[in-house]
């Protein structure tokens, strides 16, 4: 059998020696997969007995569906010199993604089916990943206007939001809630009030008084999703809240599910992983929106992805340029890169601990955010695309800024020590991470 590395373009193969791991079914065998143009023909236990078509060692390895992001910011069009579709396609394959959903906060925003097609067209000139556009749910996300959501789904968008802002009104919420749900797609909120953040960076708190940082009270987020849950109460439709990063916020969603409201969650990684104590470093990777809640807010929000009342993990991949984030905390534009570390936080911070086991940790990452956004990914089921993400649950590695694929390198994990690594990501068939290595300075 050849390593995998060596994959040269075979359109009919099986990659043998690994551990299949099926989140959808919770199940986790020693196997093999089938590849056939592109799709998954079969996954199979045992060893293989085809010796007519050509053999991949998977050398043990743990084999899943392709990880799937349901937020994260490419920058293109308009910031460029932050992040591109290309680089940020990379660091997704580079992370072990295969499907990404990218935010709407572009100059212009991605308001006009041109934008949604440019987009794609990258993507797809890129392909190292599949990207899928999240169009601005207002005119320029300026809240005034709604976008104009048909042509906008024809031309490939999967949801609508104003990330980066929440959207402002609660008739305009009504608004779009009511427009969206013609078309079956879900609203993705920014849950922020923006008069109760006003100048704040960071969580109002012990450590924001501490370290003398203006506070951001955790009822900026809170106020905006009771607000939207009222509404939806009214107008059924979609309703996704994104990066959810307080105690008070899992229990509005909570109390929501249990009302059967149509609602999903998700968090990201660095609410799982840091609490507001690691502000004493000042790094101004950790400055985030909504800001780093305190331990507790930490430790319900683990609770919360335990019992299914947040339904997925996204990273919130904001790319900022090296000059935008090396000034005083208070001065830099929150967000950081998350793609590649993605998995490993959950490994580190999910799986090791045994809050959860590994086929419902990738669930996380896998099919419930493809169902979120209703794509086609996530699975391993025959007649599916054959997308996959090989990795080691068990390998520690340092992450250093050498081996960042994306544009920007503003991650709060230099330097840490994670768990877990992504070895070879498949996409459609194609073994993509085998030419990052070619691609490293991509543009």
């Amino acid at each position: 059998m050849q390593d995998l590395t060596k994959w040269q373009g075979e359109r009919e193969y099986i990659i043998a020696n690994v551990i299949v791991v099926d989140p959808e079914k919770g199940s986790k065998t020693e196997g093999h997969v089938g590849i056939r143009e592109g799709k998954i023909v079969f996954v199979e236990p045992g060893d293989p007995d085809l010796a007519s078509i050509p053999l991949f060692d998977g050398r043990g390895l743990h084999l899943s569906p392709g990880f799937v992001d349901i937020h994260v910011h490419f920058r293109e069009p308009g910031y460029e010199y932050k992040e591109t579709i290309r680089t940020g396609s990379m660091a997704a394959a580079a992370g072990g993604f295969t499907s990404v959903a990218c935010m709407p906060n572009t100059n212009p925003a991605i308001d006009e089916k041109n934008v949604v097609e440019f987009i794609l067209r990258k993507a797809a000139e890129a392909g190292f990943a599949k990207v899928y556009p999240v169009a601005a749910a207002t005119k320029g996300r300026k809240g005034e206007k709604l976008s104009e959501y048909h042509d906008l789904v024809e031309a490939g968008a999967v949801a609508v939001s104003d990330d980066g802002s929440p959207v402002p009104t609660a008739q305009m919420v009504r608004r779009v809630m009511e427009y969206s749900s013609n078309f079956g797609i879900p609203f993705m909120e920014h849950c922020e009030d923006m008069s109760a953040t006003a100048d704040g960076v960071a969580r109002e708190g012990f450590f924001s008084t501490k370290l003398g940082l203006r506070g951001v009270p955790a009822y900026s987020e809170e106020i905006c999703l009771a607000r939207d849950l009222l509404v939806l109460r009214s107008v059924p439709s979609k309703y996704h809240a994104s990066h959810l990063s307080s105690r008070g916020s899992v229990q509005l969603v909570r109390e929501a599910k249990k009302r059967g409201l149509p609602v999903t969650a998700e968090t990201a990684p660095h609410y799982i992983y840091f609490d507001d104590s690691e502000l004493e470093t000042y790094d101004s990777c950790l400055r985030i929106n909504p800001p780093i809640g305190d331990n507790e807010d930490r430790d319900t929000l683990i609770e919360a992805l335990k019992d299914g009342t947040i339904d997925c993990i996204a990273s919130d991949h904001a790319p900022h340029a090296a000059h935008e984030k090396q000034v005083e905390f208070e001065y830099a534009p929150p967000g950081a890169i998350g793609l590649q570390t993605t998995f490993a936080v959950i490994m580190t911070n999910l799986v090791r601990p045994g809050h959860l086991g590994l086929t419902d940790a990738l669930s996380l990452i896998t099919h419930k955010p493809a169902r979120v956004i209703g794509i086609p990914a996530g699975t391993l089921g025959t007649g599916e695309a054959a997308d996959l993400t090989l990795f080691d649950p068990d390998e520690e590695w340092v992450v250093k800024e050498s081996s960042i694929v994306s544009k920007s390198k503003n991650s709060p994990w230099l330097g840490k020590k994670l768990t877990g690594k992504v070895k070879h990501t498949v996409l459609d068939g194609r073994v993509v991470t085998a030419s990052l290595e070619t691609n490293r300075v991509g543009g």
